[in-house]
């Protein structure tokens, strides 16, 4: 779930210039069209009446556009991820839509020839209520049928989706309300907000500031905080001041396998709490709303700094000046988006470090003087220049605000968790690391300083986060991308790339077992239980099969989809 603020990508981006799978019936495999299980379109339309007529066909974003009566839709609206979020069948990377591994390929391009389904749902359960969520899921159990679940389909690895699927969108379910005693059990929790699992971030951060408070949620505008990304762990700016977003959930309600709607916290169900934070979105249920802590709101001084360096070497002394001065900001815990991207001309290459960061509580001429001293160093170095120096000072809530996030490309992510001691021991390491990462293809190198200060301190928390986070200074993450004329096997060496390039030279400063953040990751991780998960997968594993016994709930490396194909159809 990329969180670069989008104003900030935009502004870098400125600089930079189905399968045909065999018709049988077996007690291993999902049914599919053809398969003599699969419901007839009587059975279909039992279930559109059960859910008051919000079964709808499902197609390809593409294939969408085609259909309105202009014919196309515009590009301001293929990249909106507003936009994409109202089409049913629409990923916000549209690579995630394409059925690149099925047998043969199905494809369904912008501007192309052909269409085919692909990697995307056949119906979708519209949902408006706990009852359709509900009755979607007791139908896909009854009829052995693939089920993906989605709310805003930001999502870098595919889960939302699935072939010859039925879909559950819960976009619909939008209630928040904001109490000042949040109540578990017979226990005061404080100040906190519930939210239905299909509100923006975007959405929230406004009705927080109207109500005069704070909670931890992505920068990212159509992030859902009550879905995946609190399953995932959930980072945030505010990350190193209170915590993931999973440390700060106190309850859920969770429609489960049986279709039964569950309330989930530290006293009802505490072992499926446990999973639900930080053991990965999508394997345990479908979410219809969460509650989260909520603070009262503050002042925020927040800067954008782009700098350039006009050559590798002065890249890599820049980016190790970075890695030195990165604990400057920890006494007012600040967290920071940071890209390292290089530009390459028929001359000559440039590379490009641009910082966007969150200071909470302090003036901007605090904050200026918080970043004199790396600001002085990076300026020192014979070939950085400032490209832009921008400081404001407002509300948290507006801060954190955007309006829509600029998606509609092809894009898959790799990454890992960088210890702290990482950063006081070998800062030339990392910044040397991190330019050979510039240099291995990857259209951005993305940082994140969003662990450390209250992450690590939370170490003690009993939940599924990985425990590299309570020890991690940055979550990086490597982007590789491509245009739709690219061919099948460029393609798939990209989507492999950073397995096989990037990931040798991210280890020199992850170290050999380090941890990843599996909601900006790659799904081609080969051990993924370790990885996303660390030491306690096996407990995982067991809650899975309590909740889950015949993994309903399956998405790519998830807890359980070693057992299934890729397609998560027929088990392996």
């Amino acid at each position: 779930m990329r969180s670069f603020a989008p104003a900030f990508t935009l502004l870098l981006c400125a600089l930079l210039g189905q399968t045909q799978q065999n018709s049988i019936s077996s007690p291993h495999c999902r049914n599919i069209p053809g398969s003599p299980g699969y419901p007839t379109a009587s059975v279909w339309n039992e279930l559109n009446a059960t859910v008051s007529g919000r079964l709808v066909p499902v197609v390809p974003s593409a294939k969408y556009c085609d259909s309105l009566p202009t014919g196309a839709c515009t590009d301001a609206e293929w990249t909106s991820s507003e936009f994409r979020g109202m089409i049913p069948g629409a990923m916000n990377e549209v690579n995630w839509e394409q059925g690149y591994d099925l047998n043969p390929p199905s494809l369904c391009l912008r501007n192309g020839t052909t269409c085919g389904q692909g990697d995307v749902p056949t119906h979708s359960v519209e949902a408006e209520t706990v009852a359709d969520v509900q009755a979607a899921v007791k139908f896909s159990a009854a009829h052995n049928l693939r089920l993906a679940v989605k709310s805003s389909g930001h999502d870098f690895l595919g889960r939302s989706t699935a072939p010859n699927s039925l879909l559950i969108r819960t976009a619909n379910f939008q209630n928040i309300s904001f109490t000042e005693s949040f109540f578990v059990g017979s226990k005061d929790m404080g100040s906190a907000v519930t939210v239905g699992s299909g509100v923006h971030a975007n959405t929230l951060y406004l009705q927080s500031k109207a109500n005069s408070k704070i909670l931890v949620s992505p920068a990212a505008a159509t992030v859902c905080t009550a879905g995946g990304y609190v399953q995932g762990a959930g980072h945030s700016a505010l990350s190193p001041t209170f915590g993931l977003a999973a440390d700060n959930v106190l309850e859920f309600y969770l429609v489960v396998a049986s279709g039964e709607l569950l309330q989930v916290n530290s006293v009802s169900h505490p072992d499926l709490f446990y999973a639900l934070r930080g053991g990965g979105a999508g394997s345990w249920g479908v979410i219809v709303s969460a509650t989260f802590r909520t603070f009262p709101t503050f002042n925020t001084s927040s800067n954008v700094i782009v700098l350039i360096a006009q050559n590798e070497t002065v890249a890599t002394s820049l980016a190790a000046v970075h890695a030195q001065h990165i604990f400057d900001w920890d006494s007012v815990h600040a967290g920071q988006y940071f890209v390292l991207a290089k530009n390459s001309t028929a001359s000559d290459s440039v590379y490009i470090l641009g910082l966007n960061t969150y200071l909470p509580n302090i003036s901007i001429n605090e904050s200026m003087a918080l970043f004199s001293p790396f600001m002085e160093a990076a300026m020192a170095l014979p070939g950085v220049f400032l490209e832009l120096q921008n400081y404001t000072y407002g509300d948290i809530n507006d801060a954190l605000f955007q309006t829509d996030d600029s998606v509609g490309s092809n894009a898959v992510l790799g990454s890992r968790l960088l210890p702290a001691s990482t950063y006081r021991d070998s800062p030339r390491e990392v910044g040397e690391a991190l330019v050979k990462l510039a240099n291995s293809g990857a259209t951005e190198v993305l940082g994140h300083l969003v662990a450390g200060g209250k992450v690590a301190e939370n170490a003690n928390i009993s939940s599924a986060v990985h425990p590299a986070w309570r020890t991690a200074k940055t979550h990086v993450v490597l982007v590789n991308t491509w245009d739709d004329t690219a061919t099948l096997p460029e393609i798939n060496a990209l989507r492999k790339r950073f397995q096989t390039t990037q990931l040798p030279i991210l280890r020199e400063i992850a170290g050999p077992n380090a941890g990843a953040y599996s909601n900006e990751a790659d799904l081609l991780e080969p051990n993924f239980q370790t990885t996303f998960f660390g030491p306690d997968y096996a407990r995982l594993s067991a809650i899975k099969k309590k909740y889950d016994p015949q993994d309903l709930f399956i998405v790519g490396a998830g807890v359980g989809s070693e057992r299934w194909d890729e397609w998560g159809l027929c088990r392996i």
